[in-house]
């Protein structure tokens, strides 16, 4: 899919940060990532939306094409946040849809507990107010610094190894895909993630700066828009339980879809979750 790059100020303007545009026309939709991802996670659903939509799909600071924060303090939602309402204010964004996938859910809820008129759909993919410990633990143990690779090959089976229980089904030639769009080839030839190590220093076994604390209180400020719910049916960061008291709480327009042989976190090209996200949007009016 073509697309424009943008570059931006940070927040705090101290980095250049890097957008993907897709389109120009139609109502914006702003995609954020997971932790360990970047722009590019989201090829196969920009490929689907666009056309309908504006799709502004940013790489957070230390991902992608964004330049790394030499202050590791800085990697955390909060921050994260304000970078965004920095992008869309440059971008003279009056109202827009969030899509946020794990971290970028949570963004996507705090950035609406804050300006919660300034948005008019909102889509978690496989997070929500209580983030499972188990599943946190995992990220932890595999985020951080390690060896590149040789080769786009030994990438693509770390991710298979670090993934495969979440994304039943993917073949070779997926978790190849998979590779490029998380990792980048450095000049020497080597391959390495496309994302700063220093984003582990967020995490511990606590939760750390990853996880803003107060998710039920943010979450409770959101009773009035329209959220669609989108959880892998193996996740082991969002429960079933969780689920069931989002929907609970939420006073407004709420749905939820559970996609099979998923884990965590959904990719969003799978049929369920392309079908969900297009009747919520259908419905929000957008």
């Amino acid at each position: 899919m073509k697309y424009a790059d943008h570059v931006y100020r940070s927040a705090d303007n101290r980095l250049d940060l890097h957008a993907r545009i897709y389109g120009e026309e139609g109502p914006p939709l702003l995609l954020m990532h997971g932790l360990t991802r970047n722009s590019a996670d989201f090829e196969a659903l920009a490929g689907h939306l666009s056309g309908q939509y504006q799709l502004i799909v940013p790489d957070q600071r230390g991902r992608g094409r964004s330049e790394y924060d030499p202050d590791p303090e800085n990697y955390t939602p909060a921050v994260y946040v304000q970078d965004m309402f920095a992008l869309i204010d440059g971008l003279r964004l009056a109202k827009l849809g969030l899509i946020g996938t794990s971290l970028g859910g949570l963004m996507a809820m705090m950035m609406a507990a804050i300006s919660p008129a300034r948005f008019d759909g909102l889509v978690v993919n496989d997070i929500g107010p209580v983030v499972e410990a188990e599943g946190l633990d995992r990220i932890q143990s595999y985020v951080g610094a390690r060896a590149p690779f040789d080769d786009w090959q030994q990438a693509a089976d770390q991710c298979q190894s670090v993934h495969g229980d979440a994304l039943i089904g993917y073949q070779a030639q997926d978790w190849l895909s998979f590779a490029r769009r998380t990792c980048t080839e450095m000049p020497d030839g080597k391959i390495c993630f496309a994302y700063d190590p220093a984003i582990s220093d967020g995490l511990s076994g606590d939760g750390g700066s990853a996880v803003p604390p107060d998710l039920w209180e943010i979450w409770d400020r959101l009773s009035a828009l329209p959220v669609l719910i989108i959880r892998g049916a193996l996740s082991d960061i969002l429960s079933p339980a969780t689920v069931a008291e989002m929907i609970f709480r939420h006073s407004g327009p709420i749905s939820a879809v559970e996609i099979p042989d998923r884990g965590h976190a959904p990719m969003l090209d799978e049929p369920d979750a392309l079908a969900a996200i297009d009747e919520f949007f259908a419905e929000t009016g957008k």
